[in-house]
């Protein structure tokens, strides 16, 4: 896109790119890596061998009664208990999949949204143990006001609050995809945005001045991934600065632990060379992670990854990141955790009909004491 083009976007996009970071010199050299073809799908596969994760490379969340336990629910009550520990909720993307209405303010059961679902979680852990309940949200540019005014009309303690960046779609030949009414169109470039935002809002150190050492990060659709504090003391003790959460492999396609020329790391999907069968991978990575801040506190080179969305009855291209790639540089705990049953840890929601068939399980983890 040429100067000429930026300067003669209407107001609105305008007022929307400038509001939410986007970054010009990056979008135009985009761009152009779209044009020449040194972005496409062919791009996003990874390069080098691949082989699957190995028994060893995976540690399993201990059960009451297993060894280990009793000291991981021990050093992770007292991690919750000094407030060291804070909750990052992603509640950004496009505010699609739910007919528009934005997920996270969305009714999951009994009235109560996901969002102040989520929000409750981490206030009932703080109350039972008389600890500061620290919590982030990051929206995204579809979801950020909504997000505000339902919140603020909560009796709960509002969280800190950033935002994903924001930028526009493309044609496959790198020209500005443009809706039926010829305007560009916007999009959120993933929730790699994360890594980046969290730190430039402020909202990183601002946690840290609070005296927050750990930060556990979950989708605002998986009500089970809350804080737990046998998986944050195997975090501590396993003592690496990541910790990402999986669950056993049921035939999914989505991201999974794999060996990238030896070193172990989450793979998306779509990252995976053709003709590897990612389905046939043992576990899954549920997006689920707990890192020390720390190590948060420094730029990761993740990889932009060409993706193709339908706009409109149209393709359009969008250029996005992915938080969990941090594995390639961050030495990583795999914690394979249960995704169903009383302790349960993974229940994603994406569509209405699989909000309906969740009622009972959702149900069941409302009805969970706050530590169990």
């Amino acid at each position: 896109m040429t100067n000429d083009e930026l300067a003669s976007l209407d107001a609105q996009t305008r007022q929307a790119l400038d509001a939410y970071g986007f970054d010009a010199d990056q979008f135009r050299r985009l761009q152009a890596m779209v044009a020449e073809g040194a972005l496409s799908p062919e791009t996003n596969a990874v390069t080098g061998g691949v082989e699957s994760s190995r028994p060893e490379d995976i540690t399993r969340l201990p059960a009451p009664g297993d060894a280990g336990y009793e000291e991981a629910h021990a050093t992770g009550l007292e991690l919750l208990r000094s407030g060291t520990v804070a909750s990052v909720v992603l509640n950004g993307g496009m505010a699609t999949r739910f007919g528009g209405v934005v997920k996270g303010v969305v009714e999951a059961i009994d009235g109560r949204s996901f969002l102040e679902l989520k929000l409750a979680q981490a206030h009932a852990i703080g109350a039972a143990l008389a600890a500061p309940a620290h919590v982030a949200v990051m929206n995204s540019y579809a979801t950020d006001a909504t997000t505000r005014e339902f919140v603020a009309g909560l009796d709960l303690p509002e969280p800190l609050y950033f935002s994903q960046y924001v930028s526009l779609r493309l044609e496959a030949d790198g020209s500005l995809f443009r809706d039926a009414d010829g305007r560009p169109s916007l999009y959120s470039p993933g929730h790699g945005d994360f890594l980046l935002a969290f730190r430039r809002s402020g909202v990183l150190h601002e946690l840290q001045d609070r005296g927050v050492q750990y930060v556990t990060v979950s989708n605002v659709d998986n009500l089970p991934a809350r804080l737990d504090p046998v998986v944050l003391g195997v975090h501590m003790l396993q003592g690496k600065p990541m910790t990402a959460e999986v669950v056993q492999n049921k035939g999914d396609v989505g991201g999974s632990p794999a060996r990238v020329d030896g070193r172990l790391q989450i793979v998306e999907g779509m990252r995976f060379p053709a003709g590897f069968d990612a389905s046939k991978l043992p576990f899954t990575n549920v997006n689920t992670v707990t890192f020390d801040l720390e190590a948060l506190d420094q730029d990761f080179e993740l990889t932009w990854l060409y993706v193709e969305k339908q706009v409109e009855g149209r393709t359009a291209v969008q250029l996005e990141r992915l938080y969990h790639e941090a594995s390639a540089f961050l030495d990583t705990t795999y914690l394979e955790v249960p995704a169903v049953g009383p302790r349960g840890r993974f229940l994603p929601i994406k569509t209405p009909a699989d909000l309906e068939a969740a009622q009972g399980p959702l149900r069941e983890l409302i009805d969970r004491p706050p530590l169990s």
